[in-house]
């Protein structure tokens, strides 16, 4: 029987890859970067593309009639045109639910590491000022029992929302529903943004990036927030607005930020390198070997299915 041909913008890693080689005969492509006139003269004849590069309109446009389906692996899918790719009759595959415990960590993380000061003490000590005069950094705050307002209450909010708990912290969140009871799990909804914000002592952003979503958080929200807030954000830099949480870093409107997102990534706004108060990670939310496996995993079954006449695990629906 003849394999499905598979475009292969990304690797996977080595046991999922292996069910691609298994299962399709494939066009590698990720080795080098491609123009888009490279990726549509490499996608002649296939069936699917395990996804690398951004799919924008004007790509997916001019992609083969042949091409049926997509598979990124990641929860988020700001990188591909899902519209465009559904009106040429593309399905579009993600891996949602494989990494909700990393990257709720990675948020536990970083808010402890904001409000306690980690970068200034790995600072201290990678520079062996550590007991030297003049070398005390300033003090943390408490998080234990604070108030923890929750953007996006999702799996990944709803994962983080139980460690913060483990805490005491109260949670307060904002969605764009109610959840039910057994989810919400005693947490406080809040029906508008306007109205989660002054609970905000801690704010985690786990809401998904869309065109409702981009810079939700500009100068007027932050305003709304209480003086000496640490603002968390583990979902997409471009959810914020930089110039707006870079002033209120230097106001002390804003206590500290943990984060791991940044818009244009990893060309990051170099004001954030200046700052004493911002605990940075390079996207590292899923980067566990046990989760990063399981969504190329996702990412594989989803195209494997696919072509045994089968739904998707995980199609992207608008």
């Amino acid at each position: 029987m003849t394999k499905p041909k598979l475009l292969v913008a990304r690797h996977l890693p080595k046991t999922p890859m292996q069910k691609i080689y298994d299962n399709f005969d494939i066009v590698d492509i990720s080795k080098d970067e491609q123009t888009n006139e490279q990726v549509i003269a490499a996608a002649q004849g296939c069936q699917a593309i395990l996804v690398g590069k951004a799919l924008h309109k004007d790509l997916i446009d001019a992609l083969p009639d042949s091409i049926k389906i997509f598979s990124t692996m990641s929860v988020g899918y700001d990188h591909i045109d899902v519209a465009a790719a559904n009106a040429r009759g593309i399905i579009v595959c993600n891996t949602p639910s494989v990494l909700d415990n990393a990257t709720a960590e990675i948020g536990l993380l970083l808010m402890l590491g904001a409000a306690r000061g980690a970068n200034w003490g790995h600072a201290q000590v990678a520079a062996g000022q550590w007991g030297k005069p003049g070398s005390t950094s300033p003090f943390g705050i408490d998080v234990t029992g604070k108030k923890v307002a929750i953007l996006g209450m999702g799996r990944i909010g709803r994962a983080f929302a139980k460690l913060a708990r483990g805490l005491s912290m109260e949670v307060h969140y904002y969605n764009r529903s109610r959840l039910s009871a057994d989810l919400e799990q005693g947490a406080i909804y809040h029906d508008t943004l306007e109205g989660l914000l002054p609970h905000a002592q801690f704010l985690s952003i786990h809401a998904g990036l869309t065109p409702d979503t981009k810079y939700i958080l500009d100068a007027k929200a932050i305003e709304l927030m209480p003086d000496g807030a640490v603002l968390v954000n583990t979902s997409r830099g471009d959810l914020v607005v930089d110039d707006a949480v870079i002033a209120a870093l230097k106001s002390g409107k804003f206590f500290a930020a943990g984060l791991d997102v940044f818009t244009n990534e990893p060309n990051l706004n170099p004001e954030y390198l200046k700052l004493g108060n911002v605990y940075m990670l390079p996207h590292i939310g899923s980067a566990t070997h046990e989760t990063r496996d399981a969504m190329g995993n996702r990412a594989a079954e989803n195209l494997i299915e696919y072509f045994k006449g089968n739904d998707p695990i995980s199609v992207i629906k608008l």
